[in-house]
Parts: structure tokens; sequence; C-alpha cells
């Protein structure tokens, strides 16, 4: 056990975590910084799966910088990713899913509308051992969980027609706190299944309401 990880040792499996392929799929806001947790962390191999390059909104609600405008979102990412860790293997792919893409086991859909999400999980859902979904929305978070078949078949229900979706895509109103926050909700999610402790497969954070709503 080196030094960097000594602080989260009982907390991240970290033999476990290192024999896990992990994709992103979307490094907008929450995707982003589901990237960089996972490689503080100790994760050995990230890919990153998004078509689109950093504009400048991408500042202040998606963590990129100044010098990353007009870049690959999976560059800027993986080129933070490697100051991180240097050792750590990334696979950037600059496209939008396509359902001939091979991914790792373990999957974090960061994406920005439902459609998309229904078309990555019909395509991968039977691949997975893992699948986090993290849903954001002004300052209401939800994150979903699938790692067995009931919460397979309750994720399977969240995925309504877009015509049904809230009034605007999960990046039309955000922030970097509400970004981060959902992350960090995905990653203690997934550092419980690493435990092989039960999963909340489905939770909704209210910031407005300071509710946070666990469901059955």
């Amino acid at each position: 056990m080196t030094d960097r990880f000594l602080r989260q040792q009982d907390l991240v499996p970290l033999t476990r975590l290192q024999c896990l392929s992990l994709t992103v799929i979307g490094v907008g806001a929450i995707g982003r910084q589901v990237a960089l947790q996972l490689a503080a962390s100790g994760a050995r191999r990230i890919q990153l799966i998004d078509p689109d390059h950093v504009e400048p909104t991408n500042i202040t609600t998606q963590g990129y910088f100044q010098e990353d405008l007009g870049s690959l979102k999976v560059d800027a990412t993986a080129a933070l990713l490697w100051r991180i860790d240097p050792q750590l293997h990334v696979e950037t792919v600059a496209d939008r899913f396509r359902s001939r893409q091979e991914t790792g086991t373990v999957v974090f859909c960061c994406v920005d509308s439902i459609s998309a999400r229904a078309a990555i999980w019909r395509s991968r859902q039977h691949q997975l051992e893992y699948w986090g979904d993290g849903r954001m929305l002004g300052e209401v978070l939800r994150i979903l969980i699938a790692t067995d078949e009931s919460s397979r078949q309750h994720y399977a229900t969240t995925l309504f027609p877009q015509a049904q979706a809230q009034s605007g895509s999960c990046t039309s109103r955000s922030t970097i706190y509400c970004a981060s926050l959902a992350a960090a909700l995905l990653l203690h999610q997934f550092t419980r299944w690493l435990r092989h402790l039960p999963n909340d497969h489905d939770l909704t954070l209210n910031l407005l309401a300071s509710e946070l709503t666990i469901g059955d």
C-alpha cells in the first residue's frame, strides 16, 4: 500500500478496483467529475466517450480550464487524469456512443437525454457488472444504480420517453457544485459495491429543499 492510498484503504478496495475496466460515457458536468474521482481513487483503466468540444460555459459548470477551450472534452479530461496518475491507462473515444462500441464492465452513464440513456442501456445491459447513471436538473440530482436483476428491472422503468422528460436537458441549468455532488454520490455507491455492501439503487437529492429520498 503506497502513501497515496493510505487514508482510503479501509473505504476503497484497491485490489478489486484496479482489476476493473471502467467506462465514463459523457464527460460533461457529472462525467468529468466522475472520471477525476476514479483516477484519484486508484483506477487503472478508464475509457472516456464523448464527441463534444470544450465551450466557454463548460468552464463554469464542468470544471474545464481556459486553455481547454476548443479541445475535445475527452482529450482535455485525459490530460488531467494523467496529471493525477501518469501510469493510468486512458482510452478516449471522440464520438457519441454507438452500439458496436466496446466498454468496460463498469459503466457510468452521464449523458444528457433519456433517449441516449435508453439506447446505451439496451446495447450494454447484459455485458455489465455495474451501471451507474447520474442525472441533474438545476439543484435536483438523481442517482440510479443497476447491479442485479431487481435493480435492472427498476432502472428500465426510469427510461420513459424523451417527450415525457422535464423540460430542458440536464445541462440547461447546472453548477459545478451540483455536478461534484452527483459524482460523489455515484462514487460512493460504486465503492459500496466494491466492498460488497448493498446499494441504494435510486436516490434523489433536492438541494434547494434539503431533501434526500431513497427509492425502494
